[in-house]
């Protein structure tokens, strides 16, 4: 009787009532601070990520340690200081990944629990997990913000996520959305936007670059298959905007070191175009989905400043799908789809 009680009193003590299910969206990453101390920490976790700089040798070591963290966060904090969110003292990335939050919270049901982090920096990914599941949550939706898969976004993010639960005594049952590339609702949203923002600028582009996050080749070459995304992005944009590869550019920014990395370039495509007489430009990066320090500091300032350096007269930044109505639409539809027999 004494084990049977003991057996019926530990089943009790572990029962639990109808779980919960948490949905959590991850961005790449931001530092805490505008400033060198605050780069660097974020920038030693960002490039001793395998998935990031796959040879983690001590040739790479050396750079990291010796050169790269010590010159590159001062140059970089003055990068985010041209764009940080001085109200909330965050970078915009934060604020709008947030604000994808919270929108998308509020147009699902009452007891899916949404929250949002970052692969690197804070919140966490860790952390986030362990306050979803502190609610109950016993099902488990993963959001990688990354139209297009690539080993150093999207598996990265599944890497953190299976260490994080690889600690756990009761896991959650996990899930992870697919990328969306060359989803229709995603496709349309970017042609909406683009339409709507062109709409309002005082001059008339004589065409449009899309700019994507770059990559080493080398990735690519062992499978990768990001580029190929990327191009089926493109492929659907221009069909559905009925604009040829003259009119709607692909191109790829970024790049980081001494590789080779996925050609054209963004930087190099907009100086040779204001050289070769094109006056005037709109620039949209589909990869994205939340503005950042790569889209409102490295496109919108230096690439315009290029641009116009080279003979160039006008230069817009289209918008990413941030937390508008369309993006909202694209995260909520895939989020759904993905919750089906769930909720």
């Amino acid at each position: 009787m004494t084990t049977v009680a003991s057996i019926e009193s530990a089943k009790a003590a572990g029962a639990a009532g109808p779980g919960r299910v948490g949905v959590l969206l991850v961005n790449l990453g931001t530092p805490d601070s505008a400033d060198a101390r605050g780069v660097r920490v974020y920038l030693k976790e960002f490039l001793s990520d395998p998935r990031v700089i796959e040879n983690q040798g001590l040739l790479w070591k050396l750079a990291l340690n010796g050169v790269i963290l010590r010159t590159r966060p001062a140059r970089k904090a003055r990068d985010y200081r041209k764009i940080w969110n001085t109200d909330k003292d965050e970078s915009p990335l934060k604020t709008i990944t947030r604000a994808q939050s919270d929108k998308l919270a509020a147009a699902i049901a009452d007891h899916v629990m949404v929250d949002w982090a970052m692969r690197y920096g804070n919140p966490s990914i860790r952390s986030r997990i362990g306050a979803l599941t502190a609610q109950g949550c016993d099902r488990l939706l993963v959001v990688p913000l990354y139209p297009q898969y690539s080993a150093a976004t999207s598996a990265t993010v599944c890497d953190e996520v299976f260490r994080v639960l690889g600690d756990m005594r009761a896991q959650p049952t996990l899930r992870v959305t697919p990328p969306y590339y060359d989803d229709p609702d995603y496709i349309e949203a970017l042609a909406v936007s683009i339409d709507a923002h062109l709409k309002t600028l005082p001059f008339q582009p004589e065409l449009i670059v899309a700019s994507f996050h770059g990559m080493p080749q080398k990735y690519i070459d062992k499978g990768d298959p990001y580029a190929a995304q990327c191009i089926a992005t493109m492929d659907g944009l221009r069909k559905r905007m009925g604009l040829d590869a003259s009119k709607l550019l692909l191109t790829f920014q970024s790049r980081f070191g001494f590789d080779q990395w996925l050609q054209p370039y963004t930087d190099q495509t907009v100086a040779q175009l204001a050289k070769d007489g094109v006056r005037r430009i709109a620039v949209v990066t589909p990869g994205f989905s939340a503005d950042c320090l790569e889209t409102l500091e490295e496109i919108a300032q230096e690439n315009a400043e290029l641009f116009r350096h080279n003979g160039g007269e006008a230069f817009a930044t289209i918008p990413c799908l941030n937390d508008s109505d369309a993006g909202m639409d694209v995260i909520r539809q895939l989020v759904l789809r993905e919750l089906q027999g769930w909720i």
